[in-house]
């Protein structure tokens, strides 16, 4: 245990490891996630959902832990831990605010291991020590006629007649992580005429003009998560910039997804354990024809 392998012959008796059993690493960001959760980012939630906005502060934080390059490598400054931890972060974040952990789990599962998977050598040193330091990112597909069905796309990236840079035109729509990015994993169609084969992914800094981030949408939960519309009106991007290969954006948006699915499932676990640290010491508290409600019949059937 301890670098996430165990070392069992193929001819072994021995009984494999359970999955649920944490190697010391995990076990240790899972700790120092739920002790920062509980000790910094829990006196600031209530005010955070209340103003609809991400403290400065928290976000620093985030970096300060190392909870937003955890499986960047750490060649280019991040942790060079794995996807569980990531997960496991993930979770006791969302124990205590699911706003922070939807900038984590976007940030990790999407847009890092997304360079990392098919960045270029240029791009990764461009991108990977700062997402692993100081540069939120977000991940822009959706639109408003591709929700679900999210290659129905409108945006448009038009190659120069040089073929050196790309012209974006188009507008995003619930774009999480928008006010606070830096830089965003963008899709964009570089071939109308060739459909969902024209996809293609893009690494955009935030400040290139041409980007406009619209008004947060009002939600009923994750408030201080920021979810706005992104414009882009006759934006320049390099070809270096460029994730992967032209064209293959789709699949690599298919790939991607399935990983921040699982952080998405991490994050509802957190918030299921969180509702269950607020409702059990109140059981205890109320009182009922003489007893607390937890001496209930029904809470025994629970157990």
């Amino acid at each position: 245990p301890g670098n996430g392998h165990f070392d069992v012959p193929e001819s072994s008796t021995l009984p494999r490891p359970p999955l649920t059993m944490f190697t010391e690493d995990e076990q240790m960001v899972r700790d120092m996630a739920r002790q920062w959760s509980n000790e910094v980012l829990r006196p600031l939630v209530r005010e955070m959902d209340e103003e609809e906005k991400m403290r400065q502060s928290v976000l620093d934080g985030l970096f300060e832990c190392g909870f937003m390059g955890m499986e960047i490598p750490e060649e280019f400054g991040g942790s060079s831990l794995n996807f569980t931890s990531a997960c496991l972060v993930v979770e006791e974040l969302s124990r205590v605010d699911p706003s922070v952990s939807i900038i984590v789990d976007i940030h990790n599962t999407l847009t890092n291991n997304a360079v990392q998977f098919w960045g270029s050598a240029a791009l990764k040193q461009k991108w990977l020590p700062r997402l692993a330091s100081d540069t939120i990112s977000s991940f822009a597909l959706s639109e408003a006629g591709s929700g679900s069905d999210a290659f129905a796309m409108k945006t448009v990236a038009e190659l120069s007649p040089d073929a050196s840079y790309y012209t974006l035109d188009g507008t995003k729509l619930w774009i999480s992580n928008a006010k606070e990015a830096g830089v965003f994993l963008l899709f964009a169609n570089a071939n109308p005429s060739a459909g969902y084969k024209g996809i293609t992914a893009f690494m955009i800094d935030a400040q290139c003009p041409g980007i406009t981030i619209g008004p947060p949408e009002k939600k009923l939960g994750l408030r201080a998560s920021s979810t706005c519309p992104v414009t882009l009106e006759n934006v320049k991007v390099g070809k270096e910039d460029v994730l992967g290969e032209v064209g293959m954006g789709y699949k690599y948006c298919i790939n991607i997804l399935n990983e921040g699915r699982i952080g998405i499932a991490a994050q509802q676990v957190g918030i299921a354990k969180g509702c269950l640290d607020a409702a059990m010491p109140y059981m205890e508290e109320r009182k009922q024809f003489g007893t607390s409600i937890g001496d209930f019949q029904v809470r025994n059937f629970e157990e």
